[in-house]
């Protein structure tokens, strides 16, 4: 398996944050990386997403988890490997959270695979994040 997990502090609102998570089809205003998305269901557990990252192929992705308010995994799977990302706001203080990305990356030949896609994958995430965060601030 492979892992790699990104935090960042902030004082947004985590329902801020959450509403911003839950409004996939314009997750392109805080996520730079997206070319083009689109939701299919409500956002919820089930719920499957196209994502176009620029440039590249459409990945599909399923909503495996989603806690409202709180969390949400998103699954994509190729090539017998699960890339599985959780997405969290955990509450630090009555006025600080810390937003969490987490991928693992498992399945046949992760171990050899991860270091080389799970790098590529994730080396936006301090600024989508950080993005992110600023947006939810207002």
């Amino acid at each position: 398996m492979w892992e790699y997990e990104h935090g960042i502090e902030t004082t947004a609102a985590p329902e801020a944050i959450w509403a911003l998570w839950a409004d996939v089809e314009n997750w392109g205003t805080w996520n730079a990386d997206i070319e083009k998305i689109e939701l299919r269901g409500p956002f919820a557990a089930g719920a499957e997403i196209t994502m176009t990252p620029a440039g590249q192929d459409p990945v599909e992705l399923l909503v495996a988890e989603a806690a409202e308010g709180e969390m949400f995994t998103d699954e994509a799977r190729f090539a017998g490997l699960v890339l599985r990302t959780t997405h969290r706001i955990d509450r630090l203080d009555h006025a600080r959270s810390r937003v969490v990305y987490r991928m693992e990356i498992s399945g046949e030949g992760a171990a050899e695979a991860g270091p080389g896609i799970g790098p590529a994958i994730t080396a936006d995430w301090p600024d989508t994040m950080a993005a992110l965060v600023r947006t939810a601030q207002g």
